[in-house]
């Protein structure tokens, strides 16, 4: 995994069916509602989001990496 520009990564996670919620300062809430449940994803909204915040975000979001990169 490597770093990528915010713009990827909201990109990638609308594609997954997430869509924007909320923002709070520089951090922006992603929010998908699903059969069992609300998954959120908070994403920093910085020119390149760094690789370990990238994977926390999958964590949070419920996506592992290949889906994620096939987005």
């Amino acid at each position: 995994m490597k770093p990528l520009p915010f713009r990827e990564v909201k990109r990638k996670l609308e594609a997954a069916g997430f869509s924007e919620a909320g923002q709070t300062g520089s951090h922006i809430k992603f929010v998908r509602v699903t059969a069992s449940g609300t998954r959120t994803a908070v994403v920093p909204k910085h020119q390149n989001v760094a690789a370990g915040t990238i994977r926390s975000i999958l964590r949070q979001a419920g996506i592992n990496s290949d889906e994620f990169d096939a987005l």
